[in-house]
Parts: structure tokens; C-alpha cells; sequence
């Protein structure tokens, strides 16, 4: 007997069977004129005795559709030996969603990036039906495909379009497809209870099966689960039905126990905290039994844009020594970051400190960046957030890992092949966890050496601020006393204001000492604490806590979930088998013994990772004690030299005037010179014995020296155009 079957430009082997369904089978074949692989769908009996209306809808649908999220249709053709028309397919190589779930990697759902891929392609193709006025009817993961592309990367698409017809909105229908577990309650009450409502249904119902299939994808699991499965019929439509509005999970755990009822996603869901948030009120939209609150289509993709638009934003909350996420917006700003943020880490928005690698995120980009134009983050390089009123640092503990099973004395092919797969699940969980501890740890590291960078910038700056600080000082302490030697020197030539009588060196001179504590106090802060000191106290700190990472644990718990993943095949294999000779038993009770090492070996190892994670946690909040004290200091000294700064400018800008003024009276004194009151000596005695000419001398050689020195202060502050722009930009805050 031939397992070979073929068409005019195909042939497949009835061996390679990819799926299975009611009315037919694909298979795996080849393009007969080129060798491109492909699917082929055949019929069967059942779906031959369908109307012909019917038997020709999946073809016209198909030819309806064109869509990079829809398997692309390649030909219709006529099995060879009259055995009817077959539908050949583009070959998604990554198998369905259906089987990507069932893998002990994904047991407790996909990872946050595959899951949003989902959602998104998912959603691209559910809107091209639509806009061709399709309704699937029968949507699930198993009939959603993974396309390999050439580039390596995934586009998952929509097949098995037999159940499909074309409806309007607003139409309805009254046959009844689909899978019983992703079915809408009404037509889970005619199909599967068979009662005899006289219920029509219209193209919202796939929304209710995109629901299903999401929760599915989200956390490994079905939403509705009565105490028995599928037998348990009446029980899945009382969940279904008499759920809250809201409720996206209901569960029974004994048989006619009560029902556990869930608003939320359950805890081993992989998705991050933030993205919880977005998608538990789209699941709780779509899980929607209520007439009166059933979403639209229109609704549906709006939301998902909403969520698929989101730009995520990865930070290492140091408190905690973990990862979280945020996801932004396209326009939302800054603060909407800083409430997203304090949302998860009760960090209010007012002591949040972020850094954007070795900088302020601040200096990156300023408070009315949209979101869309932040800066790339990833899980090993986030955002540093640290708290500015607390440097306690204390790793949450994690929950407790699933245990692995045990096997049972009696062997039992079928039992060991499930038992093997759930020692792979925990295994993954294992591995999992025993990454997120190194790469806390490593981040840890990573934090100390930003951080520490950022210190040496702040101090370098402060430092070179204060020095300059205290030469501008000086120079105008010098300026001060030329301008106090021009006033003296007028004053014997006629009586001053009060104004011009005032004495400036003593103001510049509290100044200038001001200015120099400030120096002094910013180089010894930057001595003591630049240049690698932090760092020094970090790494005495680690002297008791050695990083997992560098001890590659993530590295050996990766190798040892493989390890278990080719007993479980092997233990596969041999329930395929069967019956076990003597030998072939001997191998199999072997790799129970493996599969029990290997779970053993992986929780060790998860039990090493653990303390020395936290012991690091430990050794940076040693070190963020004296970190944030610098920074403090250095935030301290910092607002001291802008004060100093603002004093500087001030009594500048008084001297500045004092002069001007002066000058103006020396000049009408030189005018007074020209016309002298003693025309017969030509020299008149003052009233201390000075001459007009030797006050006018000894004024001009003050205001000569006063000018000099006025514009030495002038070109230091000229020269120094980021201390201008720090000075504006604390002027503003003051007066804020």
C-alpha cells in the first residue's frame, strides 16, 4: 500500500501528518516542479456529504483573503484517482499555536515578546476578515500557525477556513461550528447541551474565542475549567454564564466544589506587572457575556492598538534588586512615567532618581519627550531607579517553585511520558527563576559602576564650579578694594553720598572666604569619593557574596533542562512503543532515575542561586548607604555654590554700578581741574593740604585699578558659559 498521494503539481505522504479536524487532514507535501514544501488539505467522507454550498465556501473564502497573517493560499486542485479537490498552502514550518502551548517550555504560558506577537497578528488578521465582512467561527490556537520567515523572524497566521462565511456586522446565523472550549456561552448551550433555543448568533462571537484563545496564550491555561473538563458540561456553561462582569478566570477544583472566581491574571503568568495591567481589561472586554456590554470589532483592535503601541521601559528598581516594567504610551510624558513607576514601586515621583546609563534620564531627554521617543531598554539594560529618601535594599522573596513529581514504583509507559513533561515544565520555571537571579546580581553591579560615574561627573562638575567660584571671588574681593581706594581718595576732594561712601571689601571678602570653604569642601568630597572610591566600598562588600552569574548557574540550569527534555522524548517514544522488551524497559527505568537527578540537581541549583543573589542584594544597600550620603552631599554642596553663584552675580552687578557712578563724579571733578579759583597761582590748597591734581591723580589710579579688575571678574564670567546657564536656570527655580 502507497502512502503517496498526489495532484497535478503536488505530492504528499499520508505519514506527514500535520493536523487533523471533523471533515478532513493536512499533510506535508512538495511542490512537484520546484521541491517547495508545502501543506496540503484533503477531505474526507463527512465533509463530502456537506452541502456543495458549504463544501465550496472554504475555497471561496480562501480566494477571498490575502493577508501577511493568513496562511497564503498557493492552489486548488484535483486529487489525483477522483478522490476530490484538495487546498494546497504555504508550509508554516512552526507548527500551531496549539502545540507551541503544549511544549513544557510554555506551560504556564508564552513569554511577554511571543505573547504580544500573538496579540498583534492575531489582531491583523482578525481585522482583514473583517474588512472583507468574514466571520471565522471557529478560532483558536490550533488553527493559528507559526511562519518562519527567511530572516529568522515569526509572523503567525490565521488558517482552517472552514467553518468561515462571509456576515455583516449586524447579520446573524444560526449553524453551529467550532471548538466546544473557545465557544461563546449561546452557542455552547445549542451545541454542546443541545437545548432548543431559538438563538441566532452574530460575528461578535469570535471575539469571545479570541478572548479564550488569549488567556490560553497568556497563561498556559483555559480561562473556564470545570471540576472534570469537557464532561463537566452543565458546570462549563453555569462559569461561563453567571460569571461577573469582569471576571476573566473561573475554576473548580473538586468535583461539585465551588467555583474560584479571578478579575486577574494568575500569578505564574510570564507578563511583566505593567503589561498585566493593559491586557486583563482587554481579556475582561473580550470574556464579555452581557448583551448590554459586548464589545465591537471596532473597539477591540482600537485597544489592542492601544497595547501593541506601548513603548515598554525596563528598570532595575535597586530597593528591590529586580526588574520591573512600564510600557508608555505613544504621547505620554515624563510624569506619566514617574505615576507608572510609583504604581509598582511605591516611589513617589518627587524622589525617583533615574539614570539613563551613566547620566540623569533627564539629561537624555526633558519632561515633555513623548514616549515613543524614548531612549531602547532591555531586561540586562534598563533604566537605574533609585530613591532618594531610602536606601533600604531587601530582594522580595520569590515564590515557592513548582515541585517535580515522582514516579510511581509500577511502571507505566503512559504515566512516565506525562510525569517526564511535567519534571520539564518545572525545570523551565527553574531555569527561569535561576536567570532572573543573575541577572539581578549582575545588574547590581551594573548599577554601582553608573552610579558610581555619575558621582564623579556631579563632583567633577561641582568641583570645577566651586574653583571657579572662588577665583571670580577673588577677583572681585580685588576689585572691591581698588573701588574702596578710589572712594577714599575722593573723599578728600569733596563730601560723598552715602551711597558712594559705602565700603565694598569687607561683603567681597565674606564672599571670597565663603567661596573658598566651598572649594575646599568640593575637592575634599571629590578626594575622598571620585576616582574609584565607591567602587572600592562595593567591592569590599563582595567579599562574602560571589555573583551567580559568574559562576554561570543560569548557564548549568539551561543545561540541565535539556538534559530533561530528552529523557521526557525518550520516555516518548517509548509509550509510542507500547510494549517494552526486557532491554528497552531497562533503558526506560533509567531515565526515570535521570529525570529524578535532574530535578534534584535543578533545585539545588536554584537553592544556591537564591542567597548568593540576595547576599549581593545585602552587599549593594552596604554600599548605597554611603552612595547616597555622596550624593546627598554633593546635591548639598551643589545648591551651596548656585547660592554662592547668585551672591557673586549680585554683588557684581552693585559693584558694576558703584562704578559707573564713580566714574561720572571723578569726571566732573576733572571738570572742576579746568577752571581753577585762583587765577593768580593756579593752585588751590584743599582743606587737608591736598591739591585738586592729587586727588584727581589718586582717584584715577583707583579707578584704573577698579577697571582692571572689574574686567578680569567680567572675563572670567564670560568664559564660563555653563555656570551662566546653571545660574539662569537657579534663578528660575528660586523664583518658582
Amino acid at each position: 500500500m502507497s502512502f503517496l498521494r498526489g495532484s497535478e503539481n503536488y505530492v504528499w505522504c499520508t505519514t506527514s501528518v500535520l493536523g487533523k479536524g471533523a471533515t478532513g487532514a493536512v499533510f506535508q507535501g512538495v511542490n512537484k516542479n520546484n521541491g517547495e514544501p508545502v501543506a496540503v488539505k484533503t477531505f474526507n467522507q463527512l465533509s463530502h456529504m456537506r452541502p456543495p454550498d458549504v463544501q465550496l465556501r472554504e475555497f471561496e473564502v480562501l480566494k477571498k483573503v490575502k493577508h501577511e497573517n493568513i496562511v497564503k493560499l498557493l492552489a486548488i486542485e484535483e486529487e489525483q484517482e477522483g478522490r476530490g479537490k484538495v487546498i494546497v498552502m504555504e508550509l508554516c514550518t512552526g507548527g500551531s499555536l496549539f502545540n507551541i502551548l503544549d511544549d513544557p517550555e510554555n506551560t504556564y504560558g508564552l513569554q511577554e515578546q511571543e505573547f504580544l506577537l500573538v496579540l498583534e497578528h492575531l489582531t491583523a488578521g482578525m481585522k482583514h476578515l473583517r474588512d472583507n465582512n468574514l466571520v471565522h467561527r471557529d478560532l483558536k490556537p490550533g488553527n493559528i500557525m507559526k511562519f518562519i520567515n527567511e530572516d529568522g523572524s515569526t509572523t503567525y497566521k490565521l488558517t482552517d477556513f472552514g467553518a468561515a462565511r462571509e456576515l455583516q456586522e449586524e447579520e446573524q446565523f444560526v449553524s453551529l461550528y467550532g471548538t466546544e472550549e473557545y465557544l461563546h456561552p449561546d452557542m455552547y448551550e445549542r451545541a454542546v447541551l443541545r437545548k432548543p433555543v431559538g438563538k441566532s448568533f452574530g460575528a461578535t462571537v469570535d471575539l469571545w474565542s479570541i478572548g479564550v484563545t488569549l488567556y490560553h496564550v497568556a497563561t498556559g491555561q483555559l480561562p473556564f475549567r470545570p471540576f472534570g473538563g469537557r464532561r463537566n458540561k452543565e458546570t462549563m456553561f453555569f462559569i461561563t454564564t453567571k460569571k461577573a462582569s469582569g471576571v476573566i478566570c473561573g475554576t473548580q477544583t473538586t468535583d461539585n466544589g465551588p467555583i474560584e472566581w479571578s478579575r486577574e491574571l494568575p500569578p505564574h503568568c510570564q507578563l511583566s506587572a505593567g503589561l498585566k495591567k493593559l491586557v486583563t481589561p482587554l481579556l475582561a472586554g473580550l470574556l464579555e457575556v452581557d448583551p448590554h456590554r459586548i464589545w465591537t470589532f471596532e473597539r477591540f483592535f482600537s485597544e489592542v492598538q492601544t497595547v501593541t503601541s506601548t513603548k515598554p521601559v525596563h528598570i532595575f528598581h535597586v530597593n528591590k534588586a529586580c526588574v520591573i516594567k512600564v510600557f508608555l504610551k505613544p504621547e505620554e510624558k515624563f510624569e506619566h512615567l514617574q505615576t507608572y513607576i510609583c504604581e509598582q514601586t511605591s516611589v513617589v515621583a518627587e524622589t525617583q532618581i533615574l539614570l539613563y546609563q551613566e547620566k540623569l534620564i533627564l539629561n537624555e531627554i526633558d519632561e515633555n519627550t513623548p514616549g515613543k521617543s524614548y531612549p531602547d531598554t532591555t531586561d540586562n539594560d534598563p533604566l537605574m531607579l533609585f530613591n532618594k529618601n531610602d536606601n533600604y535594599v531587601s530582594m522580595p522573596q520569590e515564590p515557592e517553585a513548582p515541585k517535580f513529581p515522582a514516579f510511581p514504583t509500577i511502571i507505566s509507559v503512559e504515566n512516565d511520558a506525562t510525569q517526564a513533561k511535567t519534571a520539564c515544565s518545572v525545570g523551565h520555571v527553574i531555569k527561569r527563576r535561576v536567570e532572573e537571579l543573575c541577572r539581578a546580581s549582575q545588574l547590581c553591579a551594573m548599577c554601582v559602576a553608573r552610579w558610581g560615574s555619575l558621582l564623579t561627573a556631579r563632583l567633577r562638575d561641582t568641583t570645577s564650579r566651586a574653583t571657579a567660584l572662588a577665583s571670580n571671588a577673588q577677583r572681585l574681593h580685588d576689585a572691591a578694594r581698588a573701588l574702596d581706594l578710589a572712594a577714599a581718595a575722593l573723599r578728600h576732594a569733596a563730601p560723598l553720598t552715602t551711597q558712594e561712601a559705602e565700603q565694598w571689601a569687607g561683603s567681597a571678602s565674606l564672599l571670597a572666604a565663603e567661596a573658598e570653604s566651598l572649594r575646599a569642601g568640593a575637592a575634599g568630597l571629590r578626594t575622598r569619593h571620585a576616582g574609584g572610591a565607591l567602587r572600592a566600598e562595593w567591592d569590599e562588600a563582595l567579599t562574602h557574596a560571589a555573583c551567580p552569574a559568574r559562576l554561570r548557574l543560569a548557564e548549568r540550569a539551561a543545561s540541565l533542562v535539556l538534559r530533561l527534555r530528552d529523557s521526557w522524548q525518550h520516555l516518548v517514544r517509548d509509550r509510542a512503543t507500547r510494549s517494552l522488551t526486557y532491554n528497552d524497559e531497562q533503558f526506560h527505568v533509567l531515565e526515570r532515575i535521570t529525570v529524578a537527578e535532574t530535578g534534584r540537581r535543578a533545585r539545588a541549583l536554584l537553592q544556591r542561586a537564591a542567597p548568593l543573589a540576595r547576599a549581593r542584594a545585602m552587599a549593594i544597600a552596604d554600599w548605597y548607604k554611603v552612595a547616597q550620603t555622596v550624593y546627598l552631599q554633593t546635591q548639598i554642596l551643589d545648591k551651596d555654590v548656585a547660592s554662592a553663584d547668585l551672591k557673586l552675580l549680585a554683588l557684581t552687578a552693585r559693584l558694576q554700578d558703584a562704578e559707573i557712578k564713580m566714574r561720572a563724579r571723578i569726571q566732573q571733578l576733572n571738570s572742576t581741574k579746568a577752571e581753577p579759583t585762583s587765577r593768580t597761582s593756579g593752585v588751590v590748597e584743599g582743606s587737608r593740604g591736598t591739591t585738586v591734581a592729587g586727588v584727581v591723580g589718586a582717584s584715577g589710579a583707583g579707578v584704573r585699578a577698579l577697571s582692571a579688575c572689574g574686567d578680569d571678574v567680567a572675563a572670567g564670567l564670560a568664559t564660563n558659559s555653563m555656570l551662566l546657564a546653571d545660574l539662569l536656570r537657579l534663578t528660575r527655580e528660586l523664583r518658582s
